[in-house]
């Protein structure tokens, strides 16, 4: 139990790492999409290429983060009934569905995923449209997403039976820590602050 707890912490980390970066691509995406705009707008100039990054990185967010998202807990969970049942039972049934559930639909998706992917790397597939961006990246998203998501189910998976038997916190207890939006908007603001004072001087 102790070497498996190890491996979901290093997973935990791994997911914590991705999740973090994918934050600054809503920013990206943010400018992207500005940018876009503004161009098409005022300049009268539009790409086929701008607006397929913009979902490409959309896909990438909803993707990537998927792991990072079920490891916060920051997932869509009904528990209306669920609420009322003793913490043990709870687990009791959050390891059936991560069992049932999470871990054999993320399998077939990203099995299926990698000869979707494969295929259109093999072939160098371009997009249908005018000056279109290359397909396979966009692919290769899904099964990195997914595997993602299959490590961060085998980790809550183990950290559930270790609450079970005595050996780690309950990791459905929804942190108190700040959001990774809260700690991004402090950091920018402290960056801004730095910035302002180095030019005081």
């Amino acid at each position: 139990m102790k070497f498996l707890l190890l491996w979901s912490r290093w997973v935990d980390a791994l997911n914590t790492l991705v999740g973090r970066a994918v934050t600054w691509l809503v920013l990206v995406v943010v400018l992207v999409s500005a940018g876009n705009a503004i161009f098409r707008k005022f300049l009268s100039l539009s790409s086929n290429a701008w607006l397929e990054l913009q979902w490409y990185l959309f896909g990438a967010i909803f993707l990537l983060a998927a792991g990072y998202t079920f490891l916060r807990n920051e997932h869509v969970r009904v528990d209306v009934l669920s609420q009322r049942l003793s913490e043990k039972t709870q687990v009791g049934i959050e390891i059936f569905g991560v069992l049932f559930f999470l871990l054999p639909a993320a399998c077939l998706v990203f099995w299926l995923s990698i000869p979707y992917f494969w295929l259109s790397f093999e072939l160098h597939e371009l997009s249908s449209n005018t000056a279109g961006l290359i397909r396979w990246p966009a692919k290769l998203l899904i099964p990195v997403g997914f595997f993602l998501l299959i490590l961060a189910g085998l980790s809550h998976l183990i950290k559930c039976i270790g609450f079970l038997r005595g050996r780690c916190p309950n990791p459905m207890k929804v942190s108190d820590r700040k959001t990774d939006e809260e700690a991004l908007v402090e950091d920018l603001l402290a960056q801004q602050g730095q910035a302002a004072h180095g030019q005081g001087h």
